[in-house]
């Protein structure tokens, strides 16, 4: 079981990264915002009944935590990209593709 949870909370954190990312470039409490926010629990409700971990109490600390955790790590990530190559969108697959192109051009 502890295998099972610490393998849903790094999919979980990994999972947030993109919409962390998002939520940092839009205005707090917008519909996008929203959408940043809360677009991955329904996924995560699904990858808490087919990995067969429930909803039992002691999940809770452990999946809550890698969803806050990888929001504010997309978060970090767009900053750190906006630093490093300025102009940056809301999307990070977008901004690592762009920054491969940047570096190829150093």
């Amino acid at each position: 079981m502890a295998l099972k949870l610490t393998i849903i909370s790094v999919i979980i954190f990994i999972m947030n990264i993109p919409f962390g990312y998002w939520r940092s470039n839009v205005k707090k409490f917008s519909l996008q915002w929203f959408l940043a926010v809360h677009v991955p629990i329904p996924f995560i409700v699904l990858l808490r009944i087919y990995s067969d971990i429930g909803f039992v109490w002691y999940t809770y600390p452990f999946l809550v935590g890698s969803f806050f955790l990888g929001q504010r790590y997309g978060s970090y990530l767009r900053t750190r990209m906006l630093e490093l190559y300025g102009n940056v969108s809301s999307s990070i697959f977008t901004d690592i593709i762009r920054s491969q192109g940047k570096k190829s051009d150093r």
